[in-house]
């Protein structure tokens, strides 16, 4: 192993923004933080397999991808029951920018999991569209396409506006 690379020490400069992303995706601390762990043990299992002409950044988001969708694909789907009480948030006047970041969470999950997670690692992250493809496993054309669905999408949610869908009658 080359002297003037060290892995845990870039693996730890990391450990923030993997943290930040974990967040974003799943929303919930402590299952974040469990993501986050499970990207660092296989990260440290799997280092033999990472090639050092390439940055690290992105084979990390790569793996914690790969572990999320993992576990993603184990999990039921997640049902809430809401009654009438559920709808209703007190809210001050002067909480008005906190709504509109709540806004934004609620409008990112409301996202289809492909787009959220584009849209996370270009703007959240700020990786450039071809270390997102190599962390998504997709190609960078596909990574333009689902930016620029998602980025729509948000606005439309944001807005509050419906988005109407043209169905074509095939006969």
């Amino acid at each position: 192993m080359d002297d003037s690379i060290k892995p845990n020490e870039d693996i730890g400069a990391c450990i923030p923004r993997l943290r930040r992303y974990a967040r974003a995706l799943l929303g919930v601390r402590g299952e974040a933080d469990d993501l986050v762990q499970d990207t660092l043990e296989r990260a440290w299992r799997k280092l033999h397999l990472w090639r050092r002409d390439t940055e690290l950044r992105p084979w990390l988001f790569s793996i914690m991808h790969n572990i999320f969708i993992d576990q993603r694909r184990r999990a039921p789907e997640e049902t809430v029951s809401l009654d009438e009480h559920a709808l209703e948030f007190p809210v001050a006047p002067a909480q008005e920018r906190m709504m509109e970041m709540v806004d934004l969470e609620s409008a990112l999950r409301m996202l289809p999991a492909e787009q959220r997670e584009v849209i996370l690692l270009v703007g959240l992250e700020q990786l450039a569209y071809k270390d997102v493809a190599v962390a998504l496993g997709i190609p960078v054309g596909t990574v333009m396409s689902r930016l620029s669905r998602g980025r729509e999408r948000l606005r439309e949610l944001m807005e509050g506006r419906q988005r109407v869908v043209a169905l074509k009658v095939v006969k």
